[in-house]
């Protein structure tokens, strides 16, 4: 069972955010939940700007650990996302997002597309990461990414061909991008024959509005569950792995790549 943690943050105080995350932890824990997922910095919150660099923590450090030991006490993994502060300098910031368990730390995914146009300033704060994030868990392989990166079908490719049998995409959109976004996450799931996990902010930061609309999708591109638009919301959803079979089966995308043609891409992308 998958739980998809739509919540507001509160700017700035990661405190308070943690004490919400433990309460939706618990909340989806009674619902049967063995992974509970949490919108993008939802550490932080999202429109924090020059803040990041107070707010910044190593992976793993002092938040992480409190949000491991709300996984031990239920029992059950969690996704969350924070601002990441690099271990080898004192301002260089990822965008992360970061899975524990009742094991203790799992792994991290730094956002490789940091969206830097109309309301967006990513890459005045945030350095790209370059890798794809996918872990062992024993609920099965599980693949990061974060919110712009699904824009982009060559870093979910790189994470279902890695082993990913669900994808997790946490995000803080806002409502200008609502249907690219429920567009882009069923594609992604059919194309890849995966489950699709994408967990959205909610709510007003900064005048910025967030629409929420999480939603669990499966390998056919239908709907398992589906929070409410522009309010907080804890929806539990159930993943059987496998649904993928007869999907690969019968839309057999992965049988039929053509790999010679990534390093064409790779050429005429750097031709650009």
């Amino acid at each position: 069972m998958v739980a998809l943690a739509q919540i507001s943050c509160k700017r700035g105080d990661k405190k308070a955010n943690i004490r919400k995350i433990e309460e939706y932890t618990a909340k989806a824990k009674q619902q049967g939940a063995e992974l509970v997922i949490f919108p993008e910095l939802s550490l932080t919150g999202y429109t924090v700007r020059d803040e990041l660099f107070d707010l910044a923590e190593t992976v793993p450090g002092p938040s992480t650990n409190a949000v491991i030991k709300i996984a031990k006490k239920h029992d059950t993994y969690i996704v969350f996302g924070m601002p990441e502060l690099s271990e080898k300098t004192q301002a260089t910031i990822y965008n992360s997002a970061i899975l524990v368990g009742p094991e203790g730390y799992a792994g991290k995914y730094r956002k490789m597309h940091l969206p830097t146009h109309s309301v967006f300033e990513e890459k005045r704060y945030f350095r790209p990461g370059h890798h794809a994030g996918v872990f062992n868990t024993d609920i099965g392989k599980i693949g990061l990414i974060i919110c712009y990166d699904i824009f982009f079908p060559e870093i979910c490719r790189l994470t279902r061909l890695e082993g990913a049998r669900m994808m997790v995409c946490i995000s803080a959109s806002p409502t200008v991008r609502k249907s690219f976004f429920e567009t882009l996450t069923v594609a992604r799931a059919i194309e890849n024959a995966a489950f699709l996990a994408y967990v959205n902010l909610v709510g007003i930061e900064d005048g910025l509005q967030f629409w929420g609309g999480s939603r669990l999708i499966a390998p056919n591109g239908k709907m398992i569950a589906k929070a409410k638009y522009d309010e907080e919301d804890l929806v539990v959803g159930e993943v059987n792995y496998a649904d993928i079979k007869p999907v690969e089966t019968f839309v057999p995308t992965l049988k039929d790549l053509r790999p010679e043609l990534f390093g064409e891409l790779k050429e005429k992308a750097e031709q650009l």
